[in-house]
């Protein structure tokens, strides 16, 4: 079976509920793919209080809900399928989903990207209750506590340094004795007095029952282990955009994000992209929407010029 349409969009996050606004509102019969709950990655936060017009903050899901109600209200169809892979046909694409195929004229790519995860137990049980991957989402939670990141690269670094603007103390868990950020990031960490570099460490255990109360490092050169009492633990070793559905089709960058034009479209006529799936962008949903926006006004011009 398939599906006709004017536009695919491929994620129901930020940037896909954007977009899906934006092209119902230019009267494009939109259908937009999602593998499991509307809302993307966002979900896995507790509140959100970066996102403009909610002083109070306000709940993920909640956020979400009113995304996905205001999408549809303007005709945008929500359908739960996974967008497998995007093939030609003619001058449309279809995308192909595990329960149908879906031809759109258009096709907007906003899968997102993951956070990579340490793997440990505990781990996922205690996201909202002491672990996190954003500490420019969650980092004011944690006011006067203790609290640590994980990672040696750029994003690690910035985040730290961040985190000292609320944190009591930041220890900066990293397995190697260097890191791998540029030096100008590791001057302000050694330079800031709020953080303590554990060189040469990992975390072997992540413990707390409501919330998270502590972790357990292990020292990679002599295999000593001590516990380190903490409130907030930031993983920070990176994230992995979601590109299946266009690996081999689009051009993606070094990391694997899709590579997009000053409009969003990819090197694909007819493919766009938007949200935390595409290069340069700060993984922020404030930028999802954006981008999601920009790709969907993008594609009315496309479609009106064909």
């Amino acid at each position: 079976m398939t599906e006709a349409c004017d536009v695919v969009i491929v994620g129901a996050g930020p940037a896909g509920l954007a977009a899906a606004l934006y092209t119902g509102r230019s009267r494009l019969d939109t259908i937009v793919l999602e593998k499991s709950i509307p809302g993307g990655q966002i979900l896995i936060s507790d509140w959100i209080e970066n996102y403009p017009g909610f002083p109070e903050g306000v709940a993920p899901f909640e956020l979400m809900d009113k995304f996905r109600a205001q999408a549809e209200a303007f005709g945008a169809r929500i359908i739960i399928d996974d967008g497998r892979t995007i093939v030609p046909d003619g001058d449309a694409w279809i995308v192909k989903g595990g329960n149908a195929d879906y031809r759109g004229r258009a096709v907007i790519v906003a899968t997102g990207a993951a956070y990579r995860r340490l793997g440990l137990p505990n781990e996922a049980r205690l996201i909202g209750r002491g672990v996190s991957y954003c500490a420019t989402c969650d980092g004011a939670f944690f006011r006067d506590s203790d609290i640590a990141v994980v990672g040696g690269g750029d994003q690690a670094l910035m985040e730290a340094i961040f985190l000292t603007k609320f944190a009591k103390k930041v220890a900066l868990i990293h397995r190697r004795d260097r890191f791998r950020g540029t030096k100008i990031l590791q001057e302000r960490v050694f330079a800031n007095p709020k953080i303590e570099v554990r060189w040469n460490s990992v975390i072997d255990e992540i413990r707390g029952g409501e919330n998270l109360e502590d972790v357990v490092l292990r020292n990679v050169k002599d295999g000593t282990k001590a516990p380190l009492k903490i409130e907030g633990l930031f993983v920070s070793i990176g994230m992995d955009p979601l590109n299946a559905v266009v690996k081999g089709l689009v051009e993606l960058n070094d990391w694997g994000e899709i590579v997009v034009k000053s409009n969003m479209a990819t090197s694909q006529p007819g493919i766009f992209a938007a949200g935390d799936v595409i290069d340069s962008t700060p993984h922020q949903v404030a930028t999802a929407v954006g981008t999601g926006v920009h790709a969907a006004i993008s594609v009315d011009e496309y479609l009106s010029q064909k």
